[in-house]
């Protein structure tokens, strides 16, 4: 195995790890609420009243965070690379929507809240989650 140093940032990947942290006990604490991202964006399918204006700011802000940090710095941002055709990009997230579905939440929620807060239920989906795509990249990358 090869680590390839020139994208190995572990300052800004401690950095990013760190605002999601503060940005999840922050909405927990504000809010009394998960920061899950498929559980926001699930409110928004089934809308309850007086729920869907901050999940709906949510996910906006989501959108918009990349775009104007594009816009102030665009030396900074880097399109991703994805060695991959449409079809199996297409298949790969309606594969993740269905773990999501099934697993009753996203890799943020389990993952960085669930975790924190010492959840066995997370803790199992979280081990799902990591040894579903470390199975799957071993496929695709040695098998096929």
């Amino acid at each position: 195995m090869t680590i390839d140093w020139i994208h190995f940032t572990p300052l800004a990947s401690l950095l990013g790890g760190i605002m999601l942290g503060v940005a999840a006990v922050g909405f927990i604490l504000l809010n009394g609420r998960i920061l899950g991202i498929s559980g926001i964006l699930g409110g928004l399918l089934v809308p309850r009243s007086g729920d869907t204006s901050w999940r709906l700011s949510f996910l906006i802000g989501l959108l918009l965070a990349p775009i104007t940090m594009s816009l102030l710095a665009p030396e900074l941002v880097r399109a991703p690379r994805i060695d991959s055709d449409n079809a199996t990009v297409v298949l790969a997230g309606l594969l993740v929507g269905l773990g999501t579905l099934y697993g009753s939440g996203c890799t943020s929620g389990h993952g960085v809240c669930g975790l924190s807060r010492l959840s066995p239920r997370s803790l199992v989906a979280t081990v799902a989650f990591m040894a579903s795509g470390f199975a799957i990249v071993y496929v695709v990358r040695h098998i096929f």
